[in-house]
């Protein structure tokens, strides 16, 4: 995990690596979090976004798995969707009683779409609990779209094309994308380089 304090105003952002993302997941407080933490660490959806998913946005195309999206600025996208999240979400659409129209992620038990203020107080119970599992207070400064900032920079250590993450992504202009993209390194890329150095 890495932190750097936020211009202007209090608080950290916070890049995950892959397999600390893979442990907020499965720290999520139920299976319709784990989908919302996903759709954003995995597939870099914002958090209205994934509030808005729905089963019939999800594609197989010859490039692979997708989910479909209009988000900001009513500007859309296709994102790449891991396989067994595509799996994951059909089976969740399969064993309910809405319509493949109605969003994915919900609250628990309830047949509403999810608000954006629940996917972060799911944020926050989740990094809460992982504060206590790992006694490392960094969780408690993850917010929900540093799994979208997370997303850009583990592609960014996968060396994926940084113009496609730009497009994948829905960056309006390089900027704001490299803002995200560039402002850390990978917790990977810190491991691989310092095993470079022989004291470390």
């Amino acid at each position: 995990m890495n932190l750097r304090e936020h211009e202007g105003r209090d608080g950290y952002k916070v890049w995950l690596s892959s397999g600390e993302l893979d442990q907020l997941i499965e720290t999520a407080p139920s299976a319709s979090a784990a989908i919302a933490f996903a759709l954003a660490g995995r597939c870099g959806l914002r958090s209205q976004e994934v509030a808005d998913v729905t089963p019939k946005d999800i594609k197989r195309t010859d490039a692979g798995p997708i989910v479909r999206v209009v988000g900001k600025g009513d500007k859309y996208r296709e994102a790449w969707l891991p396989e067994d999240l595509m799996t994951q979400i059909k089976t969740a659409a399969a064993f309910r009683d809405e319509p493949d129209h109605f969003p994915i992620v919900q609250s628990q038990g309830d047949s509403i779409k999810v608000s954006t203020r629940t996917l972060r107080r799911w944020i926050a119970d989740a990094a809460a609990e992982l504060v206590t599992q790992t006694d490392d207070d960094a969780w408690a400064q993850l917010s929900f779209h540093d799994l979208r900032r997370s997303w850009a920079t583990n592609l960014a250590a996968a060396g994926v094309d940084p113009i496609l993450v730009l497009d994948v992504g829905g960056w309006n202009d390089l900027e704001t994308f490299l803002d995200h993209y560039r402002g850390s390194y990978s917790p990977e890329a810190h491991r691989r380089e310092r095993e470079k150095v022989a004291w470390l």
